[in-house]
């Protein structure tokens, strides 16, 4: 494993801070649900004029059963230096603890075929085959080092999304080996998330398989979007990507390496932050919404919800008002533990905002 670009080191923290700063639901999700799943994009039928449509939606990712690979077999001990650079050595995996704050690694440790290793979950993994652990989170995702050594783990993977770091520390020292893989998400960067953590496990060649899979899952999704996305460039959806936490008035707009790009661009519409050469998360300002100009927001459920909603939001931001978006009341929202995960699910992430963005009434 390398360690993080400072670059990205910097975008992550930024992220990390609002993230613990602010809050999430505590729900399994990680954000009140919003329903029943949205439908399969290839269920829908695409409506004219996405530009045109006026009114938001909610999306939510349709789940899917663990498929997991067991194959090759496992070597330990395993010896990695983690994304930060630390030298880990790892001779037991009977008892995994994998956390962050959306739920990825618990999920592709599943995937790995650790599922029945696995002793407890964060607040985030809300998949069905993960249920019936115990959290080791509380109010929202601070890490909770008393549930977490109660559970006498022999691994915690983990990621710097998750806080107080000093509870990280705290469980290091007790000689529980902790595998710290890159916080930083991307669709690009899936397939080496994967690897990071398949080859903490001692798993790498199961990595690969589930990195490859994963990978052949999001470019059948793209080259589905891209059938219903406009061809003219002229008429694709100009997006952005806002997160907000109006209890605590933070509105920030993210911009080139949050990973929202990444999204806007596989969705098929124009990163209007590159545009206006917006880099990483930043504090939303009137003049660079209105130079936006953007026909779509996409915002995270717990954060339109935390503004209560279209309304609330048009009125707590007013240069929203005067972008097509506002005037349109075009909003598409996920979950928060969904919409920037890119994990093992994106292909079923990006299908739904798609529908959201192409197929509005199809969702909710």
């Amino acid at each position: 494993m390398t360690s993080l670009p400072r670059p990205l080191l910097a975008v992550t923290g930024a992220l990390v801070s609002l993230v613990l700063l602010c809050g999430c639901s505590s729900d399994a999700g990680g954000s009140a649900a919003v329903g029943p799943a949205t439908p399969a994009l290839a269920e829908v039928t695409p409506v004219a004029n996405p530009k045109a449509w006026e009114g938001p939606s909610s999306v939510e990712a349709r789940s899917s059963a663990v498929e997991a690979i067991v194959e090759p077999p496992q070597v330990l001990p395993t010896t990695v230096t983690d994304a930060q650079g630390t030298t880990v050595t790892v001779t037991d995996t009977s008892r995994i603890l994998a956390l962050d704050v959306y739920g990825s690694l618990s999920r592709i440790v599943f995937e790995l075929g650790f599922g029945g290793n696995v002793v407890g979950r964060d607040v985030s993994s809300g998949f069905a085959e993960i249920a019936d652990r115990p959290l080791v989170t509380r109010n929202g995702h601070d890490l909770n080092a008393e549930a977490i050594l109660a559970l006498a783990p022999t691994v915690i993977v983990t990621d710097t999304s998750l806080g107080p770091w000093d509870t990280v520390l705290q469980l290091r020292d007790t000689g529980v080996p902790v595998v710290v893989v890159d916080s930083h998400r991307s669709l690009a960067g899936t397939g080496e998330l994967i690897g990071q953590v398949a080859t903490g496990l001692g798993v790498p060649a199961r990595g690969d398989l589930l990195a490859a899979r994963t990978g052949a899952e999001i470019d059948r999704a793209v080259a589905a979007i891209s059938a219903v996305a406009p061809a003219d460039p002229a008429e694709r959806l100009r997006i952005v990507f806002l997160y907000v936490r109006g209890q605590a008035g933070v509105y920030y707009l993210f911009g080139q390496g949050s990973g929202a790009d990444d999204l806007v661009t596989a969705l098929g519409g124009i990163d209007v932050s590159a545009e206006i050469g917006w880099s990483g998360m930043r504090p939303l300002t009137d003049e660079g919404l209105v130079a936006a100009a953007p026909d779509l927001v996409l915002m995270m459920t717990g954060g339109l919800e935390s503004v209560d909603g279209v309304d609330g939001l048009l009125e707590a931001v007013p240069a929203l008002q005067q972008t097509p978006a506002g005037q349109h009341r075009r909003v598409v929202d996920m979950p928060d533990s969904q919409i920037l995960s890119f994990g093992p699910d994106s292909a079923r992430v990006l299908e739904a905002l798609a529908v959201g963005l192409y197929a509005p009434d199809a969702a909710r």
